[in-house]
C-alpha cells in the first residue's frame, strides 16, 4: 500500500511543481505586458504635456489666445471671460494632472519618497476634480452634441467618485484597494487623451474618417469614443484585477496578449496623433 501511495502521489507532485512553475512564468509575462503598456502610456502622454505647453502656454506669452481655435472650437470667445477662464484652467490642470498621474504610479517614487507621493497625490485628486468640474463647465457652455455632453458627464462623475474612494482607503491605509481605486481615477482622467489617440488610431486603421463625418465632427463612431475613451480602459483594467489575483497561467498569458495587442494599436494612436494633430503645432 505504502508503495502504491508512493506512486499515485508522485504525478501529482511533479504536476503541482509544473503549475506553479508556469503560473510563475505568466506572471512575470502579464507583468512584462503592463510594464510596456505604462511606459508607452507616459511617453505618449509627456507628448501630450510639451505640447499643450509649446501650443497653449505659447499662445498665452504671445497674447493671443484666438490661436486656440486652431485645434480646440470656440477655445477662445471674445467677451467670454469666464469661459475663457474655465478653458485656460482646465488646460492648466490636464498639464499636471498628466505629470502628477504618472509619477503617483511608478513604485520607485512611492517606495523611496513615500512623503513625496503622499502630498503629490493630494495635488493630483484635487487638480483631478478641479479639471472635471472646468471640463463640465466648458461642456455646457461651450457646445457640443447631446452624446458628448452625456460623456463628459459621466466622465467627471466617474472621476468624482474615483478620486474619493481613492482618498478614503489611503486614509484608512488599505492600500491594496486603494491603488486599484487610484488605477481606475488614473483611466478617467486620462479620457481625453484616450479619446484623441483612439481617433486617430481609427483613422489609421480606416484609411481616413469611418462613421463620422470631419466637417461637423459628428457620426456614430464618435457617439461610442465619448463613452469608450474611458469605459474601454477601465474595462480592461477589471478583467487584468481578476486575471492577476484569480486566474491561472493560460489566463493570464492571454491577459498579457491582450494587453500586448493594445498597447500596439496605442502606440499607432499615439504616433499618428504626434504627427498629425500635436507635432504641427509645436
Amino acid at each position: 500500500m505504502q508503495s502504491g501511495e508512493s506512486k499515485l502521489n508522485m504525478p501529482m507532485h511533479e504536476s503541482s511543481s509544473g503549475y506553479f512553475l508556469m503560473n510563475s512564468i505568466a506572471k512575470k509575462v502579464l507583468n512584462a505586458a503592463v510594464k510596456f503598456w505604462f511606459v508607452t502610456a507616459v511617453a505618449g502622454q509627456l507628448i501630450f504635456v510639451i505640447y499643450i505647453l509649446l501650443f497653449y502656454g505659447g499662445a498665452v506669452l504671445n497674447n493671443n489666445l484666438a490661436e486656440w481655435n486652431k485645434v480646440l472650437p470656440m477655445g477662445y470667445v471674445s467677451g467670454d471671460t469666464k469661459g475663457n477662464l474655465a478653458v485656460g484652467a482646465h488646460i492648466l490642470l490636464a498639464f499636471f494632472v498628466m505629470i502628477g498621474g504618472a509619477l503617483q504610479l511608478i513604485p520607485q517614487i512611492r517606495s523611496r519618497f513615500p512623503a513625496y507621493h503622499r502630498w503629490n497625490g493630494r495635488v493630483y485628486l484635487s487638480f483631478a476634480l478641479l479639471a472635471s468640474l472646468s471640463g463640465l463647465y466648458m461642456n455646457a457652455t461651450r457646445g457640443g452634441g447631446t452624446a458628448e455632453h452625456l460623456g463628459i458627464t459621466l466622465n467627471a462623475i466617474l472621476i468624482a467618485v474615483f478620486a474619493v474612494l481613492t482618498l478614503r482607503y489611503a486614509l484608512v491605509r488599505q492600500f491594496t484597494i486603494h491603488r486599484r481605486w487610484a488605477l481606475r481615477l488614473f483611466l478617467t482622467v486620462c479620457g481625453v487623451w484616450f479619446f484623441r489617440v483612439g481617433l486617430m488610431f481609427w483613422i489609421f486603421i480606416n484609411n481616413g474618417p469611418a462613421g463620422f463625418d470631419m466637417e461637423t465632427f459628428k457620426g456614430p463612431f464618435l457617439t461610442f469614443l465619448s463613452f469608450a475613451q474611458y469605459l474601454l480602459p477601465l474595462a480592461v483594467l477589471e478583467l487584468y484585477l481578476f486575471t492577476q489575483e484569480r486566474g491561472g497561467p493560460k489566463a493570464k498569458i492571454a491577459m498579457a496578449v491582450i494587453i500586448a495587442a493594445l498597447t500596439v494599436a496605442m502606440a499607432i494612436g499615439i504616433f499618428v496623433a504626434t504627427v498629425g494633430l500635436w507635432m504641427p503645432y509645436m
